[in-house]
């Protein structure tokens, strides 16, 4: 074949016959639906066979597209490992590294991690998303997500690190005067609670773990929030009593402003992970990354 395809159409070819949607291959390749499109027609036509069948709802190879796919997929997992190996001859990582994290884990990132890096590669530029929603990232475009490890989609690789995180109920000493605090979570029905709206929609159920035991309370209270850091600070105005990460709440423990209560009911938690694809080529930027994660303490 002399007119040969072009190797950006195969890798956007295999790319739909992956993900079966033209929509999430346009994600995963940076282009836009219409343009991936227009490329599979453009192949169709320089090949003289069709590859894809296409609906209005779903998108299938041919048995010609599904051959051709399958002899693909191996040259370019190939190819990407080539490319692997020149970019670290080149020693220093370069490009462009987004990542999806909820606003808690992104301030961590740039405590220490993030400035860091962008010190040690130069040629680097980290995209740092804040969403409180769970989102697909391979969808979504990101090279990797950071969540607390209850919450990791499945079949990803996960990296821990920031240490274990706990959950607080925390109280302002004026709240608390005149008032019986809290010895086990049900006491807490007859108390002001500050309540928590997921970015679901849904309250959360507070959890709370003892020797094995573990509660939910369908905490009561006048005020519903959606934000760790306005509950803390709504909680050290007198407001009532909240649940929040301890990196959250520490600060007005410190001067006074909060005093925790139900202490023992509220456990260490394994904390925070970047994860990210196990099936896909991994960049040599968030390789990089990955590996800074680890040393930091």
């Amino acid at each position: 074949m002399n007119d040969r395809p072009a190797l950006g159409d195969l890798t956007a070819l295999a790319a739909i016959v992956t993900h079966r949607s033209f929509r999430k291959a346009a994600d995963e390749l940076g282009v836009s639906p219409s343009t991936l499109s227009h490329m599979m027609r453009t192949l169709e036509l320089k090949m003289g066979v069709r590859l894809l069948n296409r609906t209005t709802r779903s998108v299938s190879p041919t048995e010609a597209g599904e051959r051709l796919v399958s002899r693909l997929q191996p040259v370019l997992k190939e190819l990407d490992l080539a490319l692997e190996e020149v970019d670290a001859v080149r020693s220093r990582p370069s490009g462009s590294l987004r990542i999806n994290a909820s606003e808690p884990a992104a301030r961590l990132l740039m405590q220490s991690v993030v400035p860091a890096f962008l010190a040690r590669y130069p040629d680097m530029s980290v995209d740092l998303a804040t969403e409180g929603r769970l989102v697909d990232i391979v969808a979504g475009g990101f090279d990797a997500g950071v969540r607390l490890g209850e919450a990791l989609p499945q079949d990803m690789i996960a990296v821990r690190f920031g240490g274990p995180v706990r959950f607080l109920a925390v109280a302002s000493p004026a709240y608390l005067a005149g008032r019986k605090p809290p010895l086990v979570p049900d006491d807490l029905k007859e108390h002001a609670c500050i309540r928590v709206r997921l970015p679901s929609g849904k309250l959360y159920r507070w959890e709370f773990e003892k020797h094995g035991q573990e509660l939910t309370v369908d905490a009561p209270g006048p005020l519903t929030l959606d934000h760790p850091g306005l509950m803390t600070e709504a909680a050290a105005d007198g407001m009532g009593i909240a649940y929040v990460p301890d990196r959250t709440a520490q600060p007005f423990i410190d001067t006074g402003k909060l005093v925790t209560v139900l202490d023992d009911w509220c456990p260490a938690i394994p904390g925070l992970f970047l994860y990210y694809p196990g099936h896909r080529h991994v960049p040599s930027g968030l390789k990089a990354f990955v590996d800074m994660l680890r040393e930091m303490p």
